[in-house]
């Protein structure tokens, strides 16, 4: 299949390696500029470290020898390794979304620890609510921030243009919103509609949804792995 894939770098490129491996061909454009805000950390280390996505693992590399030995929660097994290649850790992967990394952390440590939630300008109340309401001191430097592009890319255009994509992969709901945004602001939209749209999770296709698009595939587990392997699923 001629699929697109949105998401930002580096990420985009990974899975445009990984669709081309399986036979397909993939248009790598993000709508998503990830950007570092250089946000400082803490003075004082925090008991445990929580990160909800890869993109935070840079803002710990210059700060690993002061923090390692502080336990390391990663919400995914790619945020896992790239912590644990940044030298932090321990590193547990909670091995699914924010409600399996709240469920780890409780199961490790006891409430009243504090906690550093290393994430992004844009993101969600989980799991900062349940573990602030769960009794831990939760602190949250936010280290990047994913700007939209202005307009749809241009490779993007001319391929729904041409009827020259079938399907697009999406990551994150702000990622999807602003794909049918854009699409939809070029005069695409309908174009944009009719692919076939595979989503990490149910919460990603609610974007989809809002904009009037129904999602092709969503997988039981919000794993790449899993995504990937809905590409060969038959509707």
């Amino acid at each position: 299949m001629r699929i697109w894939v949105a998401r930002p770098e580096p990420g985009a490129g990974r899975t445009g390696e990984r669709l081309r491996a399986l036979g397909h061909q993939p248009l790598v454009a993000p709508v998503l500029m990830v950007r570092p805000t250089g946000a400082a950390l803490p003075a004082e280390a925090p008991d445990a470290i929580l990160l909800t996505s890869a993109n935070a693992v840079a803002a710990l590399r210059g700060a690993a020898g002061r923090l390692r030995g502080r336990p390391v929660f990663a919400v995914g097994a790619r945020t896992a390794a790239l912590a644990q290649a940044a030298g932090l850790g321990p590193v547990t992967d909670a091995g699914g979304d924010a409600a399996d990394l709240v469920r780890v952390v409780r199961a490790r440590l006891a409430p009243g620890r504090r906690l550093l939630h290393v994430a992004g300008a844009e993101r969600k109340a989980e799991p900062a609510a349940s573990l602030r309401a769960a009794g831990y001191d939760l602190a949250i430097v936010v280290a990047y921030a994913a700007e939209p592009v202005a307009a749809l890319p241009g490779p993007v255009a001319d391929a729904l243009r041409a009827g020259g994509l079938d399907a697009a992969l999406h990551y994150s709901r702000r990622s999807a919103a602003v794909a049918a945004e854009r699409a939809d602001a070029a005069g695409l939209g309908g174009a944009f509609g009719a692919l076939k749209h595979y989503c990490l999770s149910a919460d990603v296709a609610v974007a989809l949804e809002a904009a009037g698009i129904a999602a092709h595939f969503v997988p039981a587990r919000p794993r790449e792995e899993d995504l990937l392997a809905g590409l060969a699923t038959v509707f």
